[in-house]
């Protein structure tokens, strides 16, 4: 786990730093290659520079949300983003984390991604990779 991931979690109550802990043991092992960081508050992983995967803590609880969710077909984010590509899901409890899931979504954060990292670029307008 990166040192500044620790201390963001390290920062939550007790029933938070469950989940966040869990979040990042399945997001490290399933994106290896993937960069991960605090980014604007919270932590985030970077595939290539562009975001994937992040989550924060809101009053609805640990919001983990994928840059590009909208286009995975998954009823378990079922929050989703204004006008960007992005979806949710919200965490009250480890137990409501459902592994099997998060796997499969992490999997197709590889294959389904747009370019986050240009956005401001190209004015605001998404560019599927």
């Amino acid at each position: 786990m990166h040192p500044t991931i620790q201390t963001y979690n390290a920062t939550q109550t007790s029933t938070d730093q469950d989940i966040c802990n869990l979040l990042v043991s399945l997001i490290d092992t399933e994106l290896k290659e993937a960069e991960s960081k605090i980014w604007h508050g919270h932590p985030v992983w970077f595939i290539n520079g562009n975001p994937i995967v992040g989550y924060s803590k809101e009053k609805r609880g640990i919001r983990l949300m994928f840059w590009s969710g909208a286009d995975f077909e998954e009823d378990a984010l079922n929050i989703l983003g204004g006008k960007f590509k992005d979806a949710s899901i919200f965490y009250n409890q480890a137990s409501e984390v459902k592994p099997t899931t998060l796997k499969r979504c992490l999997k197709k954060s590889r294959t389904i991604q747009w370019d986050y990292q240009s956005i401001v670029k190209r004015k605001g307008v998404l560019v599927r990779l």
